[in-house]
């Protein structure tokens, strides 16, 4: 899996904590490929405009999923499930990452890195990394809905591709 790492300037200080993170807990054999944004950097981007370098992204395959957000997350996610083929959860704890990638066995993930990050930002960020990339997406969840939602998760990425 070729995983990429990018984030809105607005949190550029938690990019390395992302990266740090991903490579940690990423499926073992994964690329991760961080695009930003840094610091270092002196162009500013937006949310949307990050939400269509995801969509570039995946759309020509030089990823398979990405890991993103801004303050809230919110913005981000919007935003990139309104690119083609991008189906981007919202993911504020472990729980909510984990449910994600079994139930909705999306594309993208968006963190919120402001909203909340206090003194347990750090370990929280961490904790969600490690819940998203756990297990194989795609399971299903619960284990006695698996079936059920696995084709439920398909319904809605067909939709998505006629929409």
């Amino acid at each position: 899996m070729r995983i990429g790492v990018i984030q809105a300037s607005s949190q550029a200080t938690k990019n390395q904590i992302i990266y740090d993170a991903v490579l940690k807990y990423a499926p073992k054999k994964s690329e991760v490929i961080n695009f930003g944004c840094t610091m270092e950097e002196n162009e500013k981007y937006s949310y949307i405009e990050i939400s269509i370098l995801i969509g570039i992204l995946l759309a020509s395959r030089t990823v398979d999923f990405v890991v993103t957000g801004c303050s809230s997350g919110q913005g981000m996610m919007l935003a990139c499930n309104s690119m083609p083929d991008v189906i981007c959860g919202y993911a504020p704890t472990p729980n909510d990452a984990y449910l994600f990638a079994q139930i909705n066995n999306g594309n993208a993930i968006s963190l919120p890195l402001g909203e909340n990050y206090t003194w347990s930002g750090t370990e929280n960020l961490e904790r969600t990394i490690e819940a998203l990339f756990s297990e194989p997406f795609g399971q299903g969840y619960p284990k006695s809905e698996a079936e059920r939602k696995v084709r439920d998760a398909e319904k809605l990425k067909e939709i998505r591709r006629i929409g």
